[in-house]
């Protein structure tokens, strides 16, 4: 009875130190963290031996071990508990852990090197303590001992390197090039290119710490791409050397101007769902072998391998079987995973991380980019940051229900051709027919004309865009080229890439279907090699709407969350975007991908774009001038592009300019007329129709055909002008 009793009190003690709450993991971090603090700061205080006994003991202790590098040791500790206390801002990856374990044991090694050697090669044992310590004494001592001296320097040198890199995951030249430029803020180099003899406060300022895809220049109005030079005008300099005018500027988006969202998603309880998964189909009479698990942002796929002889379809029926038992809604089955032999099972996280398009811009794969025409899309299932390149697409089609991302996607999109491309290298015409949305951009240099709200000016705007592709088509005929890069990479008069942006196409349709679908299917079959895209969003997937011919020319799609599979079956040719649950949760395809491509898009917010306009607007000396006639509807007078030729009130502006400076080109006329590139090109095309100026023969600059002294009468004009000077 006594043992019986005793044991009844200890089942009791049990059961009230489990029913006892216990310290969740971010408590308890939190003390490690406090616990750690506290020892960097003694160890700290103990260095000027204001920390008492305690502290002489642990500067002595740390003395030993690590020698001069005791000096770093509470830096380090204070690292640890700002990555125990804020996770999300201070990550500490495995590869810089390592690195940090390199450098103590290298730079230890080094400096018992350098300061305890003796004659064959090894190191006084009793001078380590005011070197390296015993921890530098694990290389340094079996190294001399088997390379000697010199040749255990030079490993243990090489050894302190790697430990840098894989520390601060920065390369070498780049670490070097920073160094350098720091160098050079604080003392500027003397000598130099021949260009830098401008005084100081007139050479261009460049941000070193923005990135590199932000800077874009922009001299007299007409921007310059980042890296190049601006020359002076022939008639002001004839030998003049290749300097920067004093008027040029450097028009950087820092990625700073994004806000930082670091937030990491919630699946629940991990091993407890695999179980439920195997059990419920086991249930069923399948048997299947759990795999890998990877955690997304918006949902967590659990692979698993089923047994042979089970058809996939008996899996993929399941889904609403599955749903009930892990009481999560909806799931989505992939079946198979391209690549693997694996199903894999979608399952909603208890909370969801949102993408920040910062995060995106910063990640190695947009850093890879080989293009500047790559638009950041957001994570995959694995949290894998994933980009597109609109060049190859060549044209995207986005669709989705109310709410489910569509214009966040849009801005998105936008954002990420403004980071990577200057107002020469971009134009943008954005269409917003509900007219709170896209407007916000106005101002910007990229913009070719106001964001176009209403139905009758869009489709002259579409039909301005054929105008302008034909052109451009003449272009690269009389140049002997096949598409935009190589015209760009011979001519001088660069062309620049056309983005055609439209927030709604429902509302175009229902006004003029035929126009807008012949329109839109001519740009999507022929537009690609003159470097015209476009980017089409609808909220009604619908066969009006999304019509045959235009999912037939538009292969890259972007499907958000829809109602019904048939709604996905319009976007997709599949089923599959009813199973999203909205908030960015897209599904990509595009003509490399085998099957759609399940996605967490970014987030923008709407002080992101803000803050990124005015920034971009802060820096134009001058308000934007934009191209005339893309909105209007063409005359009887009229060309493709949308100018009337006879009441073009530059045209004698700019006669008088090119004859004057004795060169002609789309580029020289946008510095000195103030005008946008397609304007300045058609105002070309005119001075050549009246024998100004001779044709455009690939990268050779265009003959004046007219003298300056020539009477005006001589240069087939209809108005009386006075003759040049």
């Amino acid at each position: 009875m006594a043992r019986k009793s005793r044991n009844h009190e200890s089942s009791k003690k049990r059961d009230r130190r489990d029913d006892e709450p216990a310290l969740s993991p971010k408590a308890k971090k939190e003390l490690v963290a406090i616990f750690l603090t506290l020892v960097a700061v003694i160890t700290f205080l103990g260095f000027f031996e204001a920390a008492g006994p305690a502290g002489g003991v642990i500067d002595s202790a740390l003395g030993v071990a690590l020698g001069l590098n005791r000096f770093l040791f509470p830096l380090g500790l204070l690292v640890i508990s700002a990555s125990l206390l804020w996770p999300e801002r201070f990550q500490m990856k495995a590869s810089a852990s390592f690195g940090v374990f390199l450098y103590f044991v290298s730079s230890g090694s080094l400096l018992n090197l350098l300061r305890a050697p003796v004659k064959d090669g090894g190191v006084y044992l009793d001078v380590v303590g005011n070197a390296g310590g015993y921890v530098g004494l694990l290389m340094s001592y079996p190294l001399t001992a088997l390379l000697g001296y010199w040749g255990g320097l030079l490993l243990v040198v090489a050894v302190l390197a790697a430990s840098l890199v894989l520390t601060f995951n920065v390369s070498l030249h780049e670490m070097a090039a920073r160094v350098v430029g720091l160098r050079h803020r604080a003392w500027p180099w003397p000598f130099g290119h021949r260009g830098s003899m401008l005084p100081v406060e007139e050479l261009v300022t460049v941000d070193d710490d923005a990135p590199a895809f932000a800077g874009k220049s922009i001299a007299d109005g007409k921007p310059e791409p980042a890296g190049t030079t601006l020359m002076s005008s022939d008639e002001d300099h004839e030998d003049a050397p290749v300097v920067v005018k004093k008027k040029a500027r450097k028009i950087s988006i820092p990625v700073d101007l994004l806000e930082h969202k670091n937030s990491k998603p919630t699946a629940g309880d991990i091993h407890g769902r695999m179980m439920v998964i195997k059990k419920t189909l086991e249930n069923f009479g399948i048997l299947v072998e759990m795999g890998e698990v990877s955690v997304g942002p918006t949902v967590t796929q659990f692979t698993l391998k089923p047994s042979e002889g089970v058809k996939l379809s008996r899996i993929t029926s399941l889904s609403n079987d599955l749903a009930l038992a892990l009481a999560a809604h909806p799931i989505r089955i992939e079946a198979p995973i391209p690549g693997k032999s694996l199903v894999g099972i979608e399952v909603p996280n208890q909370s969801v991380a949102i993408v920040g398009l910062r995060e995106i811009l910063e990640s190695k794969e947009f850093a890879q980019r080989k293009t500047g025409l790559t638009v950041c899309l957001g994570k995959d299932v694995a949290g894998k940051p994933w980009t597109a390149d609109l060049g190859k697409m060549p044209h995207l089609l986005v669709a989705g229900a109310t709410g489910s991302g569509k214009t966040v996607c849009l801005n998105t999109i936008i954002l990420s051709l403004l980071y990577q491309n200057g107002p020469d290298e971009l134009k943008l015409i954005l269409v917003d027919p509900k007219r709170v949305e896209l407007p916000v951009y106005n101002g910007i240099p990229h913009l070719l004309t106001q964001s176009i709200t209403e139905v009758p000016k869009t489709i002259n705007a579409l039909k301005w865009s054929i105008g302008e592709m034909d052109r451009r088509f003449d272009l690269l005929s009389k140049s002997g080229k096949r598409d935009i890069t190589s015209y760009n990479e011979s001519a001088d008069e660069k062309m620049p890439y056309l983005v055609l942006i439209i927030d709604e196409l429902a509302d175009l349709m229902v006004a003029s279907a035929s126009e807008v679908e012949a329109s839109i299917i001519r740009l999507a079959q022929m537009a690609r090699a003159v470097g015209i895209h476009l980017v089409v969003a609808t909220q009604r997937p619908s066969v009006d709407v999304i019509t045959g011919l235009i999912k037939a020319n538009i292969t890259s799609r972007i499907a958000f969350s829809v109602a019904s599979a048939t709604d996905s079956r319009t976007i997709l040719d599949t089923s599959g975007a009813e199973k999203l649950i909205g908030r960015g949760d897209m599904l990509f395809l595009s003509s490399e991908l085998s099957k759609p491509k399940r996605i967490q898009g970014c987030y923008v917010g709407d002080g992101d774009i803000r803050r990124v306009v005015d920034h971009v607007v802060s820096q134009l000396d001058e308000p934007v001038e934009y191209v005339d006639g893309i909105t209007e509807k063409r005359g009887l007078g009229s060309t493709e592009s949308g100018f009337d030729d006879a009441n073009d009130e530059l045209l004698e502006e700019a006669r008088e300019t090119v004859v004057r400076a004795g060169k002609a080109s789309a580029s020289f006329l946008q510095r000195r007329l103030k005008v946008g590139y397609a304007r300045a090109a058609r105002l070309l095309d005119l001075l050549e129709e009246r024998g100004i100026i001779g044709p455009g023969d690939g990268a050779k600059p265009r003959q004046i055909l007219v003298s300056p002294i020539h009477d005006v009468d001589g240069a087939h004009f209809s108005s009386n002008d006075d003759s040049e000077e």
